[in-house]
């Protein structure tokens, strides 16, 4: 029998799985994030055999010295890995899982929801009714904007960008631009999508513009204060992939200033703290973190994580194993 470290509380149905599998798993207590030092000191009090980790975890070669050398295995409760070194796992010949494919439509779904919602100003008409302030209908109120026929500009044509550019053209009817590091011409001729060059060229074209990179040290403060000056004044923005990838303060600033329309985010540079900006701005809607929080996804990554604990540990290669060249 095998001993499995599970970092946080997550839905139940992976953690009966491993248990079905005969595998003892011990679950942190904390009710919240591991520091470091509660995360390494967790891990020395026993020797499992594998851990499932979370994205909230930072895990380096100090956490994995702290595991030990039986710990064959880190499954991360997550599509990316940017929290995990991969260069250390390596090195230790740690095999690194992740949860792909599950996220998708439920991502794709809450970015179709943010942009809904700022273009139709639904938060900021919420708190208004509920502090009284509707006093009937009038025809100026809290005037938004269509998002039909509009101009969505996809920044990263991966899964979850290529099913936002899906639901815009099918759904809404919009014109669509995309801008990735692979021009797809299949996709092109799908949707009828227009490649651009650069990411600048989208910015200064698009109405709406969301994006969906993988944080690394080339997407970081993707969009900056520069960029975000070759939006259109009527633009918005939205973010559900990771937060870094948006210069937090300089889209504070955008927003107060009018330089872009609105903006909805799911993520933020350095979570869970916010820029003051954002969060006193009523041109912004912020989400905690929770575009694939829907039960059904949350329970169906909690089973791909144990799957690929349960391969790992019976001598097989996981599904969902991540090698980075």
């Amino acid at each position: 029998m095998a001993k499995v470290y599970i970092t946080r509380q997550i839905p139940d149905s992976g953690i009966k799985m491993l248990k079905n599998a005969g595998h003892e798993v011990v679950v942190s207590a904390k009710d919240g994030v591991l520091t470091k030092d509660e995360l390494t000191s967790a891990l020395k009090k026993d020797k499992y055999d594998a851990v499932l980790s979370l994205l909230t975890d930072h895990v380096d070669a100090d956490v994995f010295d702290a595991a030990g050398k039986q710990c064959k295995i880190f499954a991360n409760y997550a599509v990316g890995f940017d929290n995990i070194d991969m260069q250390a796992a390596r090195a230790r010949d740690v095999a690194i899982t992740n949860t792909p494919d599950v996220l998708t439509e439920t991502v794709a779904e809450h970015t179709f929801a943010l942009m809904l919602a700022i273009a139709h100003r639904v938060a900021e008409a919420d708190r208004f009714t509920r502090k009284g302030l509707y006093k009937g209908w009038a025809p100026m109120l809290l005037l938004g904007t269509d998002i039909s026929k509009k101009t969505l500009g996809i920044v990263g044509l991966g899964r979850i960008g290529t099913r936002v550019a899906y639901h815009a053209v099918k759904g809404f009817g919009m014109n669509l631009l995309y801008y990735d590091v692979k021009r797809n011409e299949d996709f092109e001729k799908e949707l009828g999508a227009v490649f651009e060059a650069s990411v600048e060229d989208l910015l200064s074209l698009a109405d709406f513009v969301s994006i969906h990179v993988p944080l690394l040290d080339s997407t970081r403060h993707l969009i900056n204060e520069a960029r975000l000056r070759m939006m259109k004044k009527t633009a918005y923005l939205v973010n559900t992939s990771r937060g870094p990838i948006v210069d937090e303060r300089a889209l504070g600033l955008a927003l107060i200033e009018g330089t872009i329309r609105g903006a909805a985010l799911d993520v933020f540079e350095n979570e869970p703290n916010i820029d003051k900006r954002l969060l006193e701005s009523e041109n912004a809607i912020l989400t905690p973190h929770i575009a694939s929080a829907t039960e059904e996804t949350r329970q169906r990554m909690s089973e791909i994580a144990a799957q690929n604990i349960i391969e790992m540990l019976s001598g097989k290669i996981p599904p969902n194993i991540v090698i980075v060249k």
